[in-house]
C-alpha cells in the first residue's frame, strides 16, 4: 500500500498546474512581441505570395450532353444523358485527346499529357448533362486555348468512338482577366494568424515551463512549505539610497553655486 501511495504522489507531482490567470497576463505583458510577430509573418507571407508565387488563370468552357434521340421529355432519356456524362468526364482526360490538344497547340515541350491533365478539372453540376472544363495554367491566353481545344478534341472523340451524338459546345473559354491563384490577401491574413499562434504558444510553453521560485505562492504550490516570512530584497534598497545620495548631492552643489552667485554679487 505504501508503494502505491508514493507511486501516486509522485505523479501528482509530475503533473503541470496551468493558472490560466497567469497565462493571460503574461501574454498581456508580451502584447508587443505578440503584434510584432503577427505583423511580420502578414507581412513576410503576402510579399512572398505577391512576388515569389507564379499566378495561375482559370478558363472554363462548357459542353451539353445529348442522347442520340434528344427527346429531353422521357425519363428514361435523362437516364441516359446522365450516365453519359460520367462517360465523359472520363473521356475529357483520357491520354488521347490531352495528346492531341499538346499537338494542336505546340506544348510539347512544356507539358506531357500526364502534367497537363493535373492542370485540367471536369465538374459536373448536380442533376444537369453539363460538363464544366477548367484549365489552370501561368498564361490567361493559353489556358483558354486548352480549354477549347479540349472540348472540341474530346467532342470528336466521343463521336468517333462512341458512335453517338457528339457533346454541343455552349460556352467558349474566355481569357481571364484576374489570376485564380494565388489570394494575396487570403495568404497574408493567414500568415499573420500563424504568427500569432506562434507567439501565443511559445510565451504559453515559457510561462508554463518555468518553475523558478518568485514569490510566497510559488513557495507553498512548489515546496509545499508554509511562509513564516520574508525579507526584503537590500539590492533594491541600496539602489534607493544611491538616487537619494546622488539627489542630495546635487542638491548640495547647487546650494553652494547660488551661495558663491550671491557672494559675488554683493562684492
Amino acid at each position: 500500500m505504501s508503494s502505491d501511495t508514493n507511486t501516486s504522489n509522485n505523479i501528482d507531482n509530475d503533473y503541470i498546474e496551468i493558472d490560466l490567470l497567469q497565462i493571460f497576463s503574461a501574454i498581456r505583458r508580451h502584447w508587443l512581441i505578440v503584434l510584432l510577430a503577427t505583423m511580420i509573418c502578414g507581412i513576410c507571407t503576402g510579399v512572398y505570395s505577391k512576388f515569389l508565387i507564379v499566378p495561375q488563370y482559370e478558363s472554363k468552357a462548357v459542353v451539353f450532353i445529348l442522347t442520340k434521340e434528344t427527346t429531353l421529355t422521357s425519363l428514361a432519356d435523362l437516364q441516359i444523358g446522365s450516365q453519359l456524362t460520367n462517360d465523359y468526364k472520363v473521356v475529357v482526360t483520357s491520354r488521347t485527346v490531352l495528346q492531341q490538344t499538346i499537338e494542336d497547340l505546340g506544348l510539347q515541350e512544356l507539358y506531357t499529357y500526364k502534367q497537363l491533365r493535373d492542370r485540367i478539372s471536369v465538374e459536373n453540376p448536380q442533376n444537369t448533362r453539363i460538363l464544366e472544363i477548367k484549365a489552370i495554367v501561368p498564361n490567361p491566353e493559353m489556358a483558354k486555348a486548352i480549354v477549347d481545344s479540349i472540348a472540341k478534341n474530346s467532342a470528336e472523340y466521343i463521336a468517333d468512338t462512341m458512335e453517338i451524338t457528339p457533346p454541343k459546345i455552349i460556352e467558349s473559354g474566355e481569357i481571364p482577366d484576374l489570376p485564380t491563384k494565388p489570394n494575396n490577401v487570403k495568404n497574408a491574413m493567414l500568415g499573420a494568424l500563424i504568427g500569432f499562434v506562434l507567439a501565443v504558444v511559445i510565451i504559453v510553453l515559457i510561462n508554463v515551463l518555468n518553475d523558478s521560485v518568485k514569490n510566497e505562492e510559488d513557495v507553498e504550490k512548489y515546496l509545499g512549505l508554509s511562509v513564516l516570512g520574508s525579507l526584503p530584497d537590500r539590492s533594491i534598497s541600496s539602489d534607493k539610497k544611491k538616487k537619494k545620495k546622488k539627489v542630495s548631492n546635487y542638491s548640495r552643489t547647487d546650494n553652494l553655486n547660488n551661495g558663491r552667485s550671491r557672494a559675488k554679487k554683493t562684492k
